[in-house]
């Protein structure tokens, strides 16, 4: 069915693409495709004339029937100029990428978009997710738009309006006393018995080649030229992961020159897992965490893939607290900007690395911008919605 491969960071071994994450040696499988081919018709002249959605790039997306495309209008998010800010900085140009602007206010609509047209194709008909939260609204309006019936497992204290987006594309929806590795763990001992789909983190390929797109959007908006520096903000991963392969997927095409953009993986202070892996200060056990944001993943899935990559891109991390990201919002909002936290971290992170002199005079920046502040809002869950512990709870509830 498939003309892709599936290749192992780890051990390089190749094998027929299927919808997995993990390699036997316990590495993280990626898509490989058949560049050659796609240089055909994956042009600048073709891809000019093409809709603007992020299924323009639909050479470098592991699809085979385009019937199957699980679309809701996501990708083409607008790449913004900062300029009165560049007057204040010690920077060349400083960009903001707009992913608030997707369908369902986030950048993780590409992501599912991509992996549920995977599942689509392959008549999947049930599928579970477990998330910080702006992954589960996006996994319940793809799954609403696919005809899935999807499973959302969420940690107790998400935001009260994206509980209520997964309610509203119709998802079952739980919310978990843990973290979203524990919501991981009631999904993966209910796969077998429930016959769901895992469509959490590196659990397939749709969700990084999604993700990718945002990279290749960025070349293209900048006239098909890369930026110095791209400053993304980092929970588990797959993003960081999804622009390396983007910008390395160009470089090979030919379609862009030069360096590849030094990337700036930010995290927040109280779960650090990424930095700490980056930085090889061995594995951290979090006795406080921060408040619930995309940024708050205790045990990413391959830290230390993603710590590679930031080191192959001459990347950095940078850790950055509260009260700089409160700030960081109320900058953002003055420049027109409704940044998440996540987004707003990106600038917070930006100022920093402005003042140790990562970034540089000349350099062009790009923030990531992932989600809008509104969803954030503060309220309370309605009372029906089920609040469980393990996989067992979620049976009891179900009765």
């Amino acid at each position: 069915m498939d003309c892709f491969l599936l290749k192992c960071t780890l051990c390089n071994k190749t094998e027929v693409f299927a919808l997995k994450g993990k390699c036997e040696c316990g590495g993280t499988l990626l898509v490989e495709y058949d560049i050659e081919l796609a240089a055909r018709t994956f042009t600048k002249a073709n891809l000019k004339q093409r809709h603007s959605s992020m299924w323009k790039y639909h050479e470098l997306l592991p699809i085979t029937n385009p019937n199957c495309i699980v679309s809701l209008g996501e990708g083409y998010t607008p790449l913004i100029r900062l300029n009165t800010w560049e007057q204040k900085l010690p920077l060349g140009k400083l960009y903001i990428k707009r992913e608030e602007q997707n369908p369902t206010g986030s950048f993780k609509a590409r992501g599912f978009s991509a992996a549920l047209t995977l599942l689509k194709e392959r008549g999947i008909v049930k599928a579970a997710v477990p998330s910080n939260g702006n992954a589960a609204s996006a996994f319940a309006a793809y799954s609403g738009r696919a005809g899935i019936d999807a499973y959302v497992f969420i940690p107790q204290d998400c935001p009260y309006l994206i509980v209520e987006e997964c309610l509203h594309y119709g998802a079952k929806t739980y919310l978990v006393d843990g973290l979203i590795h524990d919501a991981g763990a009631i999904v993966e001992a209910g796969k077998v018995e429930q016959g769901w789909f895992n469509v959490g983190t590196l659990r397939e390929p749709g969700r990084v080649e999604g993700k990718k797109t945002m990279g290749f959007e960025i070349a293209e908006q900048l006239e098909w030229t890369l930026p110095d520096v791209i400053i993304y903000p980092t929970g588990g991963g797959s993003g960081v992961i999804g622009l390396w392969r983007a910008f390395s997927q160009l470089l090979e095409l030919g379609l862009v020159n030069g360096e590849m953009p030094r990337i700036a993986a930010v995290q927040e202070y109280g779960c650090t897992p990424i930095c700490d892996a980056f930085q090889e200060t061995g594995l951290t056990v979090y006795a406080t965490l921060p408040a619930p944001t995309g940024m708050r993943v205790p045990e990413p899935p391959d830290r230390q893939l993603v710590a590679s990559i930031i080191r192959k891109m001459n990347g950095t991390t940078v850790t950055v607290t509260q009260a700089e990201i409160r700030a960081a919002a109320a900058a953002t909002g003055l420049s027109g900007i409704s940044s998440s936290p996540e987004g707003a971290a990106t600038w917070a992170g930006m100022l920093r690395l402005c003042e140790t002199g990562w970034i540089q005079k000349k350099d062009k920046v790009v923030l990531f911008n992932t989600s809008h502040a509104m969803k954030y809002s503060a309220g309370k869950h309605a009372s029906h919605i089920p609040l469980i512990k393990s996989y067992q709870d979620f049976l009891d509830v179900r009765k």
